[in-house]
């Protein structure tokens, strides 16, 4: 389903940005055996804007949400996680664009924990969704905007400690 979100919004430097009332993606992390932390990314259809590059799941957020609200949505669009399963933790705005005519664009990343590398369920937006070790994320070809927003990202998180005693999904 369309929501009132979708459609672009035009910078004043002429450049396109999704959301019509900004965006939001989930930067969603797991454990892994080795107690360091895996990161849950999305491998964007080819047909899509910036398509075979690798970012988080994500999208326009609706008039109605909050960028929580947005995130999570979108995470379950894209890869079947259900708002049940993980906490979220903080967000940061990771982009910030003024567009013509209208207010600010944004893009905010919220940062979610899940107790283990659940099980997703990717859509046609995604190529392929994967559980990644946070060190290798940068080994891969990364969305232009998450690379630019991935180093603050991951100190952002790793003051945040993994959340504890989370239950994985029966």
């Amino acid at each position: 389903m369309r929501g009132d979100g979708d459609g672009w919004v035009l910078s004043d430097n002429g450049a396109h940005y999704w959301g019509r009332h900004g965006a939001a993606g989930l930067l969603l992390r797991a454990p892994r055996p080795d107690g360091s932390r895996a990161i849950l990314l999305q491998h964007r259809a080819a047909w899509s804007h910036q398509g075979g590059t690798w970012g988080l799941p994500g999208g326009a957020r609706d008039s109605h949400e909050t960028v929580e609200q947005a995130a999570v949505r979108e995470a379950h669009e894209e890869a079947g996680l259900s708002a049940h399963q993980l906490t979220v933790r903080t967000s940061v705005v990771t982009a910030e664009v003024h567009g013509t005519g209208g207010p600010a664009w944004t893009y905010t990343t919220v940062i979610a924990d899940v107790p283990t590398q659940v099980d997703t369920v990717p859509n046609r937006e995604s190529s392929e969704l994967r559980w990644v070790a946070e060190d290798e994320v940068t080994e891969l070809p990364l969305h232009p905007g998450f690379a630019a927003s991935w180093q603050r990202l991951r100190e952002v998180a790793a003051a945040i400690p993994l959340q504890a005693g989370l239950q994985p999904d029966a």
